[in-house]
Protein backbone atom coordinates (compact mmCIF):
# COMPACT_ATOMS: atom_id res chain seq x y z
CA UNK A 1 0.00 0.00 0.00
CA UNK A 2 1.43 3.25 -0.89
CA UNK A 3 1.61 6.42 1.43
CA UNK A 4 -1.30 7.66 -0.66
CA UNK A 5 -3.64 5.18 0.10
CA UNK A 6 -2.69 4.56 3.71
CA UNK A 7 -3.21 8.64 4.44
CA UNK A 8 -7.04 8.16 2.35
CA UNK A 9 -7.80 4.39 3.68
CA UNK A 10 -10.51 2.84 1.93
CA UNK A 11 -13.21 3.44 4.74
CA UNK A 12 -12.07 7.18 4.98
CA UNK A 13 -12.67 7.03 1.04
CA UNK A 14 -15.89 5.87 2.03
CA UNK A 15 -17.50 8.27 4.53
CA UNK A 16 -16.19 11.07 2.20
CA UNK A 17 -17.79 9.73 -0.36
CA UNK A 18 -21.07 8.49 1.04
CA UNK A 19 -21.68 12.50 2.69
CA UNK A 20 -21.26 14.35 -0.20
CA UNK A 21 -24.63 14.18 -2.12
CA UNK A 22 -26.12 15.45 1.62
CA UNK A 23 -23.11 18.59 1.30
CA UNK A 24 -24.39 19.22 -2.02
CA UNK A 25 -28.30 18.92 -1.63
CA UNK A 26 -28.11 21.45 1.69
CA UNK A 27 -25.59 23.40 0.31
CA UNK A 28 -23.71 22.45 3.30
CA UNK A 29 -19.65 22.94 3.99
CA UNK A 30 -18.14 19.57 4.61
CA UNK A 31 -17.37 19.73 8.27
CA UNK A 32 -17.60 16.31 8.89
CA UNK A 33 -14.92 15.61 6.13
CA UNK A 34 -12.49 18.36 7.41
CA UNK A 35 -12.35 16.79 11.24
CA UNK A 36 -11.48 13.33 9.32
CA UNK A 37 -8.97 14.77 7.50
CA UNK A 38 -7.83 16.63 9.89
CA UNK A 39 -7.50 13.87 12.22
CA UNK A 40 -5.86 11.43 9.48
CA UNK A 41 -3.08 14.41 9.28
CA UNK A 42 -4.10 15.19 5.52
CA UNK A 43 -3.83 19.27 6.51
CA UNK A 44 -0.09 18.65 6.92
CA UNK A 45 0.95 16.47 4.03
CA UNK A 46 2.95 18.23 2.05
CA UNK A 47 4.75 19.57 5.14
CA UNK A 48 8.37 18.31 5.38
CA UNK A 49 8.82 15.59 7.63
CA UNK A 50 11.51 18.22 9.71
CA UNK A 51 8.65 20.65 10.37
CA UNK A 52 6.16 17.36 11.23
CA UNK A 53 4.46 16.68 8.39
CA UNK A 54 3.69 13.59 6.48
CA UNK A 55 6.40 15.20 3.75
CA UNK A 56 5.47 13.93 0.55
CA UNK A 57 6.51 15.18 -2.52
CA UNK A 58 4.14 16.80 -5.38
CA UNK A 59 3.59 13.71 -7.06
CA UNK A 60 2.18 12.19 -4.23
CA UNK A 61 0.01 15.18 -3.28
CA UNK A 62 -1.50 15.02 -6.46
CA UNK A 63 -2.17 11.50 -5.97
CA UNK A 64 -4.31 12.54 -2.80
CA UNK A 65 -5.79 15.25 -4.25
CA UNK A 66 -7.04 12.93 -7.19
CA UNK A 67 -7.85 9.95 -5.26
CA UNK A 68 -9.83 12.44 -2.78
CA UNK A 69 -11.76 13.79 -5.66
CA UNK A 70 -12.95 10.74 -6.57
CA UNK A 71 -14.51 10.33 -3.36
CA UNK A 72 -16.09 14.24 -2.90
CA UNK A 73 -15.14 16.66 -5.73
CA UNK A 74 -16.33 19.66 -3.74
CA UNK A 75 -14.30 18.59 -0.30
CA UNK A 76 -11.04 18.37 -2.56
CA UNK A 77 -11.57 21.12 -4.68
CA UNK A 78 -12.07 23.46 -0.84
CA UNK A 79 -9.53 21.73 0.64
CA UNK A 80 -7.09 22.13 -2.64
CA UNK A 81 -6.86 25.83 -1.69
CA UNK A 82 -5.28 25.06 1.57
CA UNK A 83 -2.79 22.46 0.07
CA UNK A 84 -1.80 24.88 -2.50
CA UNK A 85 -1.08 27.43 0.22
CA UNK A 86 1.11 25.36 1.40
CA UNK A 87 2.54 23.15 -1.20
CA UNK A 88 3.66 27.09 -2.12
CA UNK A 89 5.85 27.22 0.79
CA UNK A 90 7.31 23.81 0.00
CA UNK A 91 8.36 25.11 -3.51
CA UNK A 92 10.11 27.96 -1.60
CA UNK A 93 11.68 25.42 0.65
CA UNK A 94 13.28 23.12 -2.27
CA UNK A 95 14.96 26.55 -3.48
CA UNK A 96 16.48 27.00 -0.30
CA UNK A 97 14.21 30.47 0.77
CA UNK A 98 12.47 29.46 4.22
CA UNK A 99 10.55 32.58 4.02
CA UNK A 100 7.07 31.05 4.09
CA UNK A 101 8.67 27.93 6.60
CA UNK A 102 6.17 29.28 9.29
CA UNK A 103 3.65 27.67 7.17
CA UNK A 104 4.55 24.65 7.83
CA UNK A 105 4.64 25.06 11.37
CA UNK A 106 1.35 26.62 11.33
CA UNK A 107 -0.52 23.47 8.99
CA UNK A 108 0.92 21.41 11.81
CA UNK A 109 -0.60 23.22 14.59
CA UNK A 110 -3.69 23.07 12.97
CA UNK A 111 -4.47 26.58 11.09
CA UNK A 112 -6.16 26.50 7.42
CA UNK A 113 -5.37 28.54 5.14
CA UNK A 114 -7.30 29.92 2.28
CA UNK A 115 -6.81 31.78 -1.09
CA UNK A 116 -8.29 35.60 -1.44
CA UNK A 117 -6.68 36.26 -5.39
CA UNK A 118 -9.75 36.20 -7.50
CA UNK A 119 -11.47 39.23 -7.78
CA UNK A 120 -14.25 40.31 -10.22
CA UNK A 121 -13.41 41.24 -13.61
CA UNK A 122 -9.50 40.93 -12.92
CA UNK A 123 -8.33 38.73 -15.99
CA UNK A 124 -5.09 39.56 -14.81
CA UNK A 125 -5.04 37.38 -11.77
CA UNK A 126 -1.68 36.98 -10.26
CA UNK A 127 -0.47 40.00 -12.20
CA UNK A 128 -2.37 42.68 -10.93
CA UNK A 129 -5.11 43.71 -8.45
CA UNK A 130 -8.44 45.71 -7.66
CA UNK A 131 -7.66 45.61 -4.27
CA UNK A 132 -6.03 48.60 -2.71
CA UNK A 133 -3.06 47.92 -0.01
CA UNK A 134 -2.51 51.26 2.06
CA UNK A 135 0.88 51.26 3.62
CA UNK A 136 1.17 51.69 7.26
CA UNK A 137 3.68 52.98 9.49
CA UNK A 138 4.92 49.87 11.00
CA UNK A 139 5.68 47.91 7.38
CA UNK A 140 2.43 46.04 7.30
CA UNK A 141 -0.83 47.90 4.93
CA UNK A 142 -4.28 48.09 4.72
CA UNK A 143 -6.24 46.38 2.65
CA UNK A 144 -9.51 47.11 0.93
CA UNK A 145 -11.10 45.19 -2.25
CA UNK A 146 -13.59 42.20 -2.72
CA UNK A 147 -12.18 38.79 -3.40
CA UNK A 148 -14.32 35.89 -4.90
CA UNK A 149 -14.57 32.20 -4.63
CA UNK A 150 -13.17 32.10 -0.99
CA UNK A 151 -12.88 28.70 -0.58
CA UNK A 152 -13.10 27.33 2.95
CA UNK A 153 -14.88 30.60 3.64
CA UNK A 154 -16.40 28.87 7.16
CA UNK A 155 -13.23 27.93 8.58
CA UNK A 156 -9.98 29.29 7.15
CA UNK A 157 -7.57 30.71 9.57
CA UNK A 158 -5.00 32.67 7.49
CA UNK A 159 -5.99 34.43 4.06
CA UNK A 160 -3.51 34.59 1.15
CA UNK A 161 -4.27 38.13 -0.80
CA UNK A 162 -2.79 40.72 -3.16
CA UNK A 163 -3.27 44.26 -3.43
CA UNK A 164 -2.27 47.17 -5.45
CA UNK A 165 0.18 49.93 -3.63
CA UNK A 166 0.07 53.48 -4.54
CA UNK A 167 3.46 52.99 -6.34
CA UNK A 168 1.89 50.58 -9.05
CA UNK A 169 3.46 47.48 -7.24
CA UNK A 170 1.96 44.27 -5.44
CA UNK A 171 1.94 42.95 -2.49
CA UNK A 172 0.94 39.56 -1.17
CA UNK A 173 0.80 38.36 2.41
CA UNK A 174 -1.67 36.96 4.87
CA UNK A 175 -4.56 38.02 6.91
CA UNK A 176 -6.09 36.99 10.10
CA UNK A 177 -9.90 35.61 10.11
CA UNK A 178 -9.95 37.32 13.52
CA UNK A 179 -8.70 41.19 12.10
CA UNK A 180 -11.29 44.05 12.29
CA UNK A 181 -13.04 44.64 8.65
CA UNK A 182 -13.67 41.57 7.66
CA UNK A 183 -16.67 40.68 5.54
CA UNK A 184 -17.57 36.79 4.45
CA UNK A 185 -20.47 37.05 2.62
CA UNK A 186 -23.56 33.87 2.68
CA UNK A 187 -23.63 33.58 -0.90
CA UNK A 188 -22.49 30.91 -2.22
CA UNK A 189 -25.78 28.73 -3.89
CA UNK A 190 -23.98 27.59 -6.92
CA UNK A 191 -24.74 24.74 -9.80
CA UNK A 192 -21.60 22.99 -8.51
CA UNK A 193 -18.77 22.15 -6.18
CA UNK A 194 -21.29 23.55 -3.07
CA UNK A 195 -19.71 22.14 -0.75
CA UNK A 196 -16.51 24.20 -1.01
CA UNK A 197 -18.49 27.24 0.38
CA UNK A 198 -16.25 29.56 -1.44
CA UNK A 199 -18.10 32.63 -0.28
CA UNK A 200 -17.14 35.98 -1.43
CA UNK A 201 -15.04 38.14 0.70
CA UNK A 202 -14.82 42.21 1.28
CA UNK A 203 -11.85 43.66 2.89
CA UNK A 204 -12.74 47.00 4.60
CA UNK A 205 -8.99 48.21 6.10
CA UNK A 206 -7.75 45.01 7.06
CA UNK A 207 -4.72 44.99 8.68
CA UNK A 208 -1.54 42.92 7.08
CA UNK A 209 0.74 42.64 9.75
CA UNK A 210 4.68 43.18 8.22
CA UNK A 211 5.40 39.80 9.70
CA UNK A 212 2.75 38.31 7.46
CA UNK A 213 4.18 40.17 4.08
CA UNK A 214 5.19 37.77 1.66
CA UNK A 215 6.71 39.69 -1.16
CA UNK A 216 6.50 43.06 -3.39
CA UNK A 217 5.96 42.40 -7.30
CA UNK A 218 5.99 44.30 -10.03
CA UNK A 219 2.48 44.11 -12.26
CA UNK A 220 2.58 41.83 -15.03
CA UNK A 221 4.04 38.75 -15.28
CA UNK A 222 7.44 38.27 -13.10
CA UNK A 223 9.87 35.55 -11.88
CA UNK A 224 9.59 35.95 -8.19
CA UNK A 225 9.54 32.46 -6.64
CA UNK A 226 7.07 33.04 -4.57
CA UNK A 227 4.54 34.16 -7.52
CA UNK A 228 5.72 31.02 -9.38
CA UNK A 229 5.26 29.09 -6.66
CA UNK A 230 1.64 30.24 -6.38
CA UNK A 231 0.67 30.30 -10.07
CA UNK A 232 2.20 26.35 -10.41
CA UNK A 233 1.19 24.73 -7.55
CA UNK A 234 -2.56 26.06 -7.83
CA UNK A 235 -2.53 24.95 -11.63
CA UNK A 236 -1.29 21.45 -10.76
CA UNK A 237 -3.14 20.90 -8.02
CA UNK A 238 -6.61 22.51 -9.61
CA UNK A 239 -5.80 19.72 -12.31
CA UNK A 240 -5.63 17.08 -9.94
CA UNK A 241 -9.03 17.34 -8.46
CA UNK A 242 -10.22 17.46 -12.15
CA UNK A 243 -8.47 14.62 -13.32
CA UNK A 244 -9.53 12.94 -9.88
CA UNK A 245 -13.85 13.77 -10.85
CA UNK A 246 -12.93 12.56 -14.70
CA UNK A 247 -11.66 9.21 -12.98
CA UNK A 248 -14.52 8.55 -11.11
CA UNK A 249 -16.91 9.29 -14.16
CA UNK A 250 -14.90 6.62 -16.14
CA UNK A 251 -14.90 4.06 -13.01
CA UNK A 252 -18.98 4.70 -12.75
CA UNK A 253 -19.45 4.43 -16.15
CA UNK A 254 -17.78 0.56 -16.17
CA UNK A 255 -19.60 -0.19 -12.55
CA UNK A 256 -23.14 0.63 -14.41
CA UNK A 257 -22.68 -0.44 -17.78
CA UNK A 258 -21.93 -4.13 -15.97
CA UNK A 259 -24.65 -3.94 -13.67
CA UNK A 260 -27.36 -2.95 -16.50
CA UNK A 261 -29.07 -4.99 -18.69
CA UNK A 262 -30.45 -5.00 -22.70
CA UNK A 263 -33.76 -6.09 -23.00
CA UNK A 264 -33.05 -6.74 -26.63
CA UNK A 265 -29.48 -7.99 -26.44
CA UNK A 266 -29.89 -10.15 -23.17
CA UNK A 267 -27.04 -9.37 -21.72
CA UNK A 268 -25.14 -6.71 -19.93
CA UNK A 269 -24.41 -3.25 -21.17
CA UNK A 270 -20.87 -3.62 -20.83
CA UNK A 271 -21.27 -5.84 -23.95
CA UNK A 272 -22.20 -3.54 -26.05
CA UNK A 273 -19.69 -2.71 -28.55
CA UNK A 274 -21.06 1.07 -28.89
CA UNK A 275 -20.55 1.86 -25.23
CA UNK A 276 -17.34 -0.28 -24.78
CA UNK A 277 -16.06 2.64 -27.85
CA UNK A 278 -17.52 5.68 -25.40
CA UNK A 279 -15.88 4.05 -22.31
CA UNK A 280 -12.78 3.20 -23.99
CA UNK A 281 -12.43 6.90 -25.19
CA UNK A 282 -12.92 8.63 -21.43
CA UNK A 283 -10.29 6.17 -20.39
CA UNK A 284 -7.99 7.24 -22.71
CA UNK A 285 -8.56 11.13 -22.87
CA UNK A 286 -8.09 10.56 -18.65
CA UNK A 287 -5.12 8.54 -19.19
CA UNK A 288 -3.29 11.32 -21.34
CA UNK A 289 -3.72 14.10 -18.48
CA UNK A 290 -2.75 11.88 -16.04
CA UNK A 291 0.73 11.17 -17.53
CA UNK A 292 1.12 15.14 -18.27
CA UNK A 293 0.07 16.34 -14.45
CA UNK A 294 2.97 13.27 -13.11
CA UNK A 295 5.47 14.23 -15.26
CA UNK A 296 4.54 18.22 -14.11
CA UNK A 297 4.51 17.45 -10.38
CA UNK A 298 7.46 15.21 -10.78
CA UNK A 299 9.38 18.35 -12.68
CA UNK A 300 8.25 20.66 -9.81
CA UNK A 301 9.76 18.21 -6.54
CA UNK A 302 12.99 18.01 -8.79
CA UNK A 303 13.87 21.87 -9.28
CA UNK A 304 17.08 21.46 -8.36
CA UNK A 305 17.60 19.62 -12.05
CA UNK A 306 14.65 20.87 -14.23
CA UNK A 307 14.34 24.28 -15.42
CA UNK A 308 11.65 24.76 -18.15
CA UNK A 309 12.54 28.21 -18.30
CA UNK A 310 9.62 30.45 -19.46
CA UNK A 311 7.30 27.56 -20.34
CA UNK A 312 6.78 26.77 -16.79
CA UNK A 313 4.00 28.52 -16.97
CA UNK A 314 2.45 27.52 -20.27
CA UNK A 315 2.92 24.18 -18.87
CA UNK A 316 1.07 24.58 -15.62
CA UNK A 317 -1.63 26.55 -17.45
CA UNK A 318 -1.90 23.79 -20.13
CA UNK A 319 -2.44 20.91 -17.79
CA UNK A 320 -5.14 22.98 -15.54
CA UNK A 321 -6.78 23.00 -19.11
CA UNK A 322 -6.15 19.85 -20.36
CA UNK A 323 -7.66 18.41 -17.01
CA UNK A 324 -11.01 20.75 -16.73
CA UNK A 325 -11.85 19.84 -20.70
CA UNK A 326 -10.88 15.64 -20.44
CA UNK A 327 -12.90 15.61 -16.84
CA UNK A 328 -15.45 17.78 -18.52
CA UNK A 329 -15.32 15.42 -21.71
CA UNK A 330 -15.05 12.28 -19.73
CA UNK A 331 -18.20 12.74 -17.20
CA UNK A 332 -20.49 13.65 -20.52
CA UNK A 333 -18.99 10.07 -22.59
CA UNK A 334 -20.13 8.49 -19.11
CA UNK A 335 -24.17 9.96 -18.90
CA UNK A 336 -24.52 8.67 -22.77
CA UNK A 337 -23.41 5.37 -21.97
CA UNK A 338 -25.15 4.98 -18.62
CA UNK A 339 -29.41 5.45 -19.10
CA UNK A 340 -31.58 8.06 -18.54
CA UNK A 341 -31.55 7.22 -14.91
CA UNK A 342 -28.41 9.81 -14.34
CA UNK A 343 -30.80 12.45 -15.30
CA UNK A 344 -32.22 12.36 -11.63
CA UNK A 345 -30.73 14.89 -8.87
CA UNK A 346 -30.16 11.21 -7.09
CA UNK A 347 -27.81 10.48 -9.68
CA UNK A 348 -23.87 10.82 -8.56
CA UNK A 349 -23.16 11.45 -12.45
CA UNK A 350 -25.22 14.29 -12.79
CA UNK A 351 -23.55 15.60 -9.35
CA UNK A 352 -20.02 15.23 -10.91
CA UNK A 353 -21.35 16.91 -14.21
CA UNK A 354 -22.08 20.37 -12.40
CA UNK A 355 -19.09 20.03 -10.30
CA UNK A 356 -16.87 19.36 -13.38
CA UNK A 357 -18.68 22.83 -15.15
CA UNK A 358 -16.62 25.12 -12.02
CA UNK A 359 -12.97 24.29 -13.74
CA UNK A 360 -14.32 26.30 -16.22
CA UNK A 361 -14.29 29.68 -14.75
CA UNK A 362 -11.29 28.85 -12.64
CA UNK A 363 -7.72 30.04 -13.97
CA UNK A 364 -6.30 29.73 -16.40
CA UNK A 365 -9.46 29.65 -18.71
CA UNK A 366 -9.33 28.41 -22.45
CA UNK A 367 -9.28 31.94 -23.35
CA UNK A 368 -6.18 33.12 -21.06
CA UNK A 369 -4.27 29.52 -22.12
CA UNK A 370 -5.08 30.27 -25.87
CA UNK A 371 -3.55 34.11 -25.65
CA UNK A 372 -0.60 32.83 -23.77
CA UNK A 373 0.39 30.17 -26.14
CA UNK A 374 -0.16 32.45 -29.25
CA UNK A 375 1.72 35.02 -27.79
CA UNK A 376 4.48 32.71 -27.13
CA UNK A 377 4.07 31.18 -30.98
CA UNK A 378 3.44 34.23 -32.59
CA UNK A 379 4.70 36.88 -30.26
CA UNK A 380 2.84 40.14 -29.48
CA UNK A 381 0.05 41.62 -31.06
CA UNK A 382 1.22 44.40 -33.45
Amino acid sequence: MTRVSELLAPDLRARIHDRAAGYDDRNDFFHEDLADLRAAGYLAMMVPEEFGGKGFTLVEGSRAQRLLAQAAPATALGINMHQIIVTVAYTLWLRGDDRLDWVFDAAVNGEIFAFGISEAGNDAVLFDSLTTAEPLEDGGYSITGTKIFTSLSPVWTKLLVHARTPDDRLVFGFLERGAEGIEILDDWNTLGMRASQSNTTRLHGVRMAPEHVATHTPLGPNPDPLVWGIFGPFELLLASVYTGLGERAVDFAVESTKKRRSHVRQAPYSQDPDIRWQIAEAGIIMDGVILQLEKLTDDVDNLAIVDHGAKWFLHFSGVKGRATEAAKEAVELAIRTTGGSQYYRSSELQRLYRDVLAGLYQPSDNESLHAAYTKSLLGPVE
